[in-house]
């Protein structure tokens, strides 16, 4: 009888150790805070970026995407509405990445004007929201285009 009350107390306190890490909440959706900003577009007529600026423009229809806490890939993405702007509302409290996709200024610039490809790079935001109702503003994140 010892052992069987035993046993039952065990697995009672396994299951309450259990509830408590399933209900810690983690970075994500859920919550009652924002992040927002926006895109800005500096394009160039060269791929090796040596011509002068040909354009510059709210980054419309381009796509942003975030990572939430530790997460390994992207845990979701918003697309600029015509202002180039964006937001990622309703995050509980945590550590972001926000990033979106940018020519390579460096290594255009290095391939000169062979035609090989250059990847894009990301242009990273990280940011720790603290509060429950926090808006945070990344301000306008600047990327590269070129022909």
């Amino acid at each position: 009888m010892k052992k069987k009350s035993s046993l039952i107390i065990f697995i009672f306190f396994i299951t309450l150790s259990g509830v408590e890490v399933s209900c810690k909440k983690v970075p994500g959706t859920g919550g009652r805070a924002t992040i927002k900003g926006k895109i800005w577009v500096r394009q160039y007529g060269t791929a090796n970026f040596s011509s002068p600026l040909l354009a510059q423009y709210a980054g419309t229809n381009q796509t942003v995407h975030i990572i939430y806490g530790d997460d390994l890939g992207e845990s979701s993405n918003d697309v600029t509405d015509y202002n180039g702007e964006f937001q990622f509302q309703y995050l509980r409290k945590g550590s972001y990445k926000v990033y979106v996709y940018s020519a390579d200024s460096v290594k255009c610039s290095t391939a000169g004007s062979s035609a090989i490809y250059i990847p894009p790079i990301a242009v990273v935001s990280e940011v720790t929201i603290t509060e429950k109702k926090q808006t945070i503003d990344l301000g306008t994140i600047t990327i590269l285009k070129n022909k």
